[in-house]
């Protein structure tokens, strides 16, 4: 029997219109009536899952959420912190001297906040700022306080484009840091020792959770590890076809209550 489920947000358990539907709803709150708890493991800031957490009712005493791809994993009852992995201000400066090496727009997260050191403003870090309801600012890099927590920075751009600027990012950056896609348009890079997967395991082992009682539902290259990860990696319709291959289980797309459907047949049909 499974104890615990992952899903992921966008693209999962939202629809395109950004919606969770009620038969999504309904399926999480069948689960967790059966004991099954239920984590929200998203590339998202701590500040754009407040609402959906709120919505799903998981904020009981001992439920948790996985933000920043796992960067920051919190009680979302107490909102104690469980466990956060950031960077520091000299990696900040490192990859903000290579996006001007490398023409890439930039944007990086304190834990209440989005930055951007362009002074013209990369429509992508806007979405993305609109997308978390997280404050926004103009912020050069000299002006960034060097003991500032700093969960991620992101390189954006038009999909085309994002994947020129990757083709140029040094291996010295890929072996020192984690560099995940999480959408067409934005490049995640993050403490090498953080994943989704890590954060799921860290969270099982905490909750007295065998991995093989672990279900995890994804669509993007940033799930991946946590879909590598679980007993049941759960790869959505609409999913990327690297999460597609690693998968044990394919459901419906985030436009067909895809998480209903896997929680349906997984959990609640058991």
């Amino acid at each position: 029997m499974y104890k615990l489920v992952a899903i992921d947000i966008d693209g999962t358990l939202m629809n395109d219109r950004k919606e969770i539907t009620k038969e999504v709803n309904d399926a999480i709150q069948a689960a967790r009536a059966k004991g099954v708890r239920v984590v929200i493991c998203t590339g998202r800031p701590i500040v754009g899952v407040q609402s959906i957490v709120e919505e799903l009712k998981l904020n009981d005493k001992d439920d948790y959420v996985v933000t920043f791809n796992g960067a920051l994993v919190q009680n979302t009852h107490t909102n104690e912190v469980e466990s956060q992995i950031t960077l520091a201000y000299e990696d900040l400066k490192e990859l903000y001297e290579l996006s001007l090496k490398i023409n890439s727009p930039l944007h990086f997260f304190d834990t209440e906040n989005l930055y951007t050191p362009n002074r013209e403003i990369n429509r992508y870090t806007i979405h993305e700022a609109h997308i978390n309801q997280i404050p926004l600012h103009y912020r050069p890099i000299d002006e960034v306080p060097k003991d500032m927590i700093i969960p991620k920075v992101m390189y954006i751009d038009e999909p085309e484009r994002l994947n020129h600027i990757i083709s140029k990012i040094p291996e010295s950056i890929w072996d020192k840091y984690t560099l995940v896609k999480s959408a067409p348009f934005f490049l995640e890079i993050l403490d090498p020792r953080v994943s989704k997967g890590n954060a799921v395991k860290q969270l099982a082992e905490k909750l007295s959770i065998k991995r093989e009682e672990v279900i995890c539902i994804g669509d993007g290259e940033n799930d991946l590890s946590m879909i590598e990860y679980a007993g049941c990696g759960v790869a959505m319709g609409n999913a990327e076809s690297v999460v597609k291959e690693a998968a044990q289980f394919h459901t419906l797309s985030n436009n067909e209550n895809g998480v209903a459907y896997a929680i349906e047949n997984l959990v609640l049909n058991k």
